[in-house]
């Protein structure tokens, strides 16, 4: 447990430690759909020639659809997956040097201001929004416990900064299951409000690196003079504009994500490990013997996401179907010290 990764998804070394190849591991570490989306293959030209203002406008009209942005404000700007965008973020916030973080959360955030030379306080959610600072980031579900912060106070928090100068970085990766709190809708009607959406982890395509960010519009012309010409690829355009203009797919993939979450916290249930935190696409369980259950996991091909500031949780993305969620259950019952000794 000395040396977890950063992030989810480090099955390469997790061969290395515990053996076999990826294509015989089950990972749960991330919290990406396990089902990926169907959708229309780009046509050879777009493969063959560099991504066009066309393209780009049409997966930006679509993001704006799915995000649910006015019409009359600034459509999200594609950017090759949120961390190119979490990167640029100490040179977008000008004049700042204090950073105040909802904690525990994403640690990317922490990493990339520090590294800019800013000032990194961590804080719970509440007293977060509360800060005086100069940016204050929260991350909303947030990954890993899945705290879910109103929309209302959020609103409330990028005024109370707008009035002294601060920006606030709402980042909605895990938004798409349940966009009920999203504040991507005000975003371009509020200078000091920045919204981050993930592309690839409700459409389960992670591998496109894809994401967008929602402000106004002269914060995504300076991220898009950050970024230089093509930053996002052609394809990924396309699949983007494909799949997020279709309201009706977009609403089979939140009920067949639900049906997922539900198999995993059935399983999750049965074997009495208790549940602490709901995101959507993955849940965190809390136990003290969940660096024991980590390693054992590992040792029969199974991977959850461990983590270093807390040693008693595990979180576990979705099972991508019942065989996969049979294995889950089968690799928990071999461990003799799993079960929560104030349940029956």
């Amino acid at each position: 447990m000395s040396a977890l990764p950063r992030h989810g998804g480090g099955i390469a070394a997790a061969c290395r430690l515990f053996g076999g190849q990826p294509r015989d591991w089950l990972d749960l570490s991330t919290g990406i759909n396990p089902q990926p989306a169907e959708f229309a293959w780009p046509p050879g030209d777009i493969w063959q020639r560099l991504p066009d203002a066309d393209l780009t406008a049409s997966a930006r009209a679509a993001a704006a659809l799915h995000y649910g942005v006015p019409t009359d404000h600034p459509q999200p700007l594609p950017v090759p997956g949120t961390q190119a965008a979490i990167q640029m973020l100490p040179r977008l916030v000008v004049g700042g040097r204090r950073m105040v973080f909802a904690a525990p959360t994403y640690n990317e955030y922490a990493r990339v201001f520090r590294a800019s030379g800013w000032q990194v306080d961590e804080r719970p959610a509440d007293d977060a929004l509360e800060a005086d600072a100069d940016a204050i980031v929260v991350v909303n579900p947030n990954n890993p416990d899945g705290r879910l912060l109103a929309r209302t106070d959020i609103l409330a928090a990028a005024d109370r900064l707008a009035a002294r100068g601060g920006a606030l970085v709402v980042d909605e990766a895990f938004a798409d299951t349940d966009p009920r709190e999203s504040v991507a809708g005000d975003a371009g009607s509020r200078d000091n409000l920045i919204v981050m959406r993930s592309f690839g982890k409700f459409f389960g395509l992670a591998g496109l690196r894809l994401g967008f960010v929602i402000a106004q519009e002269a914060r995504l012309t300076a991220i898009d003079a950050m970024m230089g010409p093509w930053p996002v690829s052609g394809p990924a355009l396309s699949i983007a504009a494909d799949l997020m203009a279709d309201c009706v797919k977009v609403e089979a993939i939140r009920e067949a994500i639900r049906a997922r979450l539900r198999e995993t916290r059935d399983v999750l249930d049965r074997t009495g490990l208790p549940i602490i935190g709901d995101g959507g696409l993955f849940l965190l369980v809390q136990h003290p013997a969940a660096s024991e259950i980590y390693a054992h996991l590992c040792r029969q091909h199974v991977l959850a996401r461990a983590f270093d500031f807390r040693a008693d949780w595990l979180r576990f993305g979705l099972a991508k179907a019942a065989p996969d969620a049979q294995r889950l259950a089968d690799a928990l019952s071999e461990f003799p010290r799993y079960r929560d000794p104030d349940r029956p």
